[in-house]
């Protein structure tokens, strides 16, 4: 279905219903079965409309795999683990992450790998990636196993549905996509004061927007109940803050900024992840201090991999190879920008490159 006819069906949709939320608008357009943007279209790497880390260099995923065999080996390396990514994309991160943990053979013998993914466009690109893992799939981390729990989010968060919440003069009003003249247009919803926006929000001044990802935070209460009954670890890399500051809404396609209300199904939408909400639901897990992603990198001896990966290039490989690292951990680049979060029993052993920090704002 193309963008024309989506379009078409929203507006049919709330001319019957009524104006939509931001999350049931970021649901329909995202995973809706005939013209969801992640069921018809792959959506990373350079033929697609954004390019994720995992796609920018290998030593990112080589990163992520030597942590977990670190966080394992320091949680006394339990037996019959759960191996999970939450929207693995093409498989690439996942596969970089097992290759190099291969260099600890004992971790790799006993997980069970699981992969949480919706669009069956990525489940056929994650099986032949990963098949010598033979991946499980699921739609949802509820039907996840029980056992310890070792798991990466990597821009996984940012795609979820949220809410957004405008405060006037008169109260809260819930931000909405209406129709006129048959277009997709902004409004704002009648006055609501639920107790939550009051508590959360309430001393926000007049015109602000937050927005509120009611599924992220059931997602990371889920992670962080299981990680407090049965062990294990997540991390949760992600574009955002620690908290929620002003209309973070966005379009994307063909590796630019677009209208997310023009060409429905056929632009990537996001909104950036504000991480004290998944920290707080998380509980009674232990939450790290938020980092960003180029100091968190560095710590776990990102140049070091690099400038020994660069002794064997040369040329246009070389440059390619140094812009790659720069891109992953420079402030002006995804180093800033990015949050790492990372998630562990209240009991448990530092997290490698996130405890041994100082909390301090973001």
């Amino acid at each position: 279905m193309g963008a024309g006819r989506a379009q078409d069906r929203l507006l049919r949709r709330i001319a019957q219903s009524g104006p939509l939320s931001v999350a049931e608008f970021m649901t329909e357009a995202l995973l809706h079965p005939e013209f969801g943007y992640y069921m018809k279209k792959p959506a990373i790497g350079g033929g697609g409309d954004f390019v994720t880390a995992p796609e920018v260099s290998q030593i990112f995923g080589e990163m992520i795999g030597l942590w977990l065999v670190q966080v394992w080996s320091d949680q006394g390396r339990p037996s019959d683990v759960n191996l999970v990514e939450l929207g693995g994309g093409r498989g690439t991160l996942m596969a970089d992450i097992l290759r190099a943990a291969k260099l600890l053979p004992e971790f790799t013998q006993t997980i069970r790998l699981h992969m949480v993914e919706a669009s069956p466009l990525m489940r056929t690109a994650q099986a032949e990636a990963l098949e010598q893992y033979q991946p499980q799939f699921h739609n949802t981390i509820a039907t996840l196993p029980d056992g310890p729990l070792y798991l990466v989010a990597n821009e996984f968060f940012d795609a979820l549905p949220i809410r957004q919440f405008q405060k006037g003069r008169d109260g809260w009003h819930e931000r909405q996509i209406g129709a006129d003249q048959g277009a997709l247009i902004w409004g704002l919803g009648h006055v609501i004061a639920p107790d939550w926006i009051t508590a959360r929000f309430g001393d926000m001044p007049e015109g602000a927007i937050v927005e509120v990802n009611a599924a992220a935070e059931a997602i990371a209460s889920d992670i962080g109940r299981r990680i407090d009954a049965q062990g294990g670890a997540a991390l949760l890399i992600d574009y955002g803050d620690w908290i929620s500051a002003g209309d973070t809404f966005q379009a994307v396609k063909d590796h630019r900024y677009a209208d997310p209300l023009v060409d429905i199904g056929t632009s990537d939408l996001t909104a950036h992840v504000a991480f004290q909400p998944l920290a707080a639901s998380a509980a009674p897990a232990r939450a790290a201090p938020l980092q960003t992603q180029g100091l968190f990198l560095e710590r776990l001896g990102i140049t070091a991999r690099a400038q020994a990966l660069a002794q064997k290039l040369h040329g246009d490989a070389l440059q390619s190879h140094i812009a790659a690292h720069r891109r992953l951990t420079h402030p002006e680049e995804m180093g800033q920008l990015f949050k790492v979060l990372g998630l562990t029993q209240q009991s448990a052993p530092a997290l490698p490159g996130l405890d041994d920090l100082e909390i301090r704002d973001m």
